[in-house]
């Protein structure tokens, strides 16, 4: 008789999970019966995702994989899957890998012939697109750089496309006054805290949309940002800051410099107010 050989283990699929960026209702059916299943889940934030399993009354082990110490943490899920063992990866919020980590782990898994099996499910990028209301394809940048300098040359080479961004709320003002500076005064999808008890949807003019979250107390939540494409960038912010500089060197008031820049440029009122804020060192909103 022959002798049985041994059999190769069979590796643990590396199931990629959409949780909900705010209401939990949103979540899966699929996703809590795997949350159920896989031997242990990979969160972004236990102490978050472990909110979202007692609300479910699941008890599945949770190991952390974070952003900074993705390729660190990554060696021990990638051990358990070789090992047979299911994982589940998750985010704070959304899906995995889109603006959150996950990338590396996805990459090392299939590196290692590891199954790998979306489930997708909540999205603030698809929640936003769906009730803005922009017709055409969408450019989605993730986050972008924190330099104004950087965030300037985006928007200006991507001035044909509808661009999605998230946003934090300490940035959120800066980056929209340097698209507005850039891009001229746009129609914009703003969407703040979607799917949770303070959501709020704003649809108008950048400069509009601006000058109300410049007069708020204070700017609080996460954002998702949709600008309309179409037609030429407006002229640089370094023109319009060079402009608004010579005026207050002369004496001019911001007033009458503003007004000058607004006629010599064709630019609308609040794309050269708010650079003029700055350069007089004066704060509060548009009027």
């Amino acid at each position: 008789m022959t002798p049985a050989t041994d059999q190769p283990r069979r590796s643990g699929t590396l199931y990629v999970v959409a949780t909900p960026i705010g209401n939990l209702e949103d979540i899966t059916l699929r996703a809590l019966r795997i949350f159920k299943d896989v031997a242990l889940i990979a969160s972004e934030d236990t102490r978050h995702t472990r909110k979202l399993l007692t609300h479910y009354d699941i008890h599945t082990r949770l190991v952390s994989y974070f952003k900074g110490q993705e390729a660190r943490k990554a060696e021990g899920i990638i051990a358990a899957l070789l090992d047979g063992q299911d994982v589940a990866l998750v985010s704070d919020a959304g899906t995995p890998a889109i603006a959150d980590p996950g990338t590396i782990l996805v990459q090392k898994a299939r590196e290692h012939g590891i199954s790998v099996v979306p489930v997708p499910g909540p999205s603030a990028l698809a929640a936003a697109i769906s009730i803005a209301g922009f017709e055409g394809p969408v450019l989605f940048a993730g986050f972008l750089p924190a330099k104004a300098s950087q965030r300037r040359a985006l928007f200006e080479s991507l001035a044909s496309q509808h661009l999605l961004f998230y946003e934090a709320p300490h940035r959120v003002i800066a980056t929209l006054t340097d698209c507005l500076a850039v891009l001229g005064d746009r129609r914009i999808f703003l969407g703040r805290e979607l799917t949770k008890l303070h959501e709020e949807s704003l649809v108008g003019g950048l400069g509009e949309i601006l000058a109300d979250l410049s007069g708020r107390p204070a700017v609080k939540g996460e954002f998702v940002v949709l600008i309309e494409g179409g037609g030429k960038p407006a002229p640089a912010v370094d023109v319009v800051v060079e402009k608004l500089r010579r005026h207050r060197e002369q004496g001019d008031s911001l007033k009458s410099a503003v007004a000058e820049v607004m006629a010599e440029l064709k630019l609308p009122r609040s794309a050269v107010y708010h650079q003029a804020l700055h350069i007089w060192g004066k704060t509060g909103r548009a009027t």
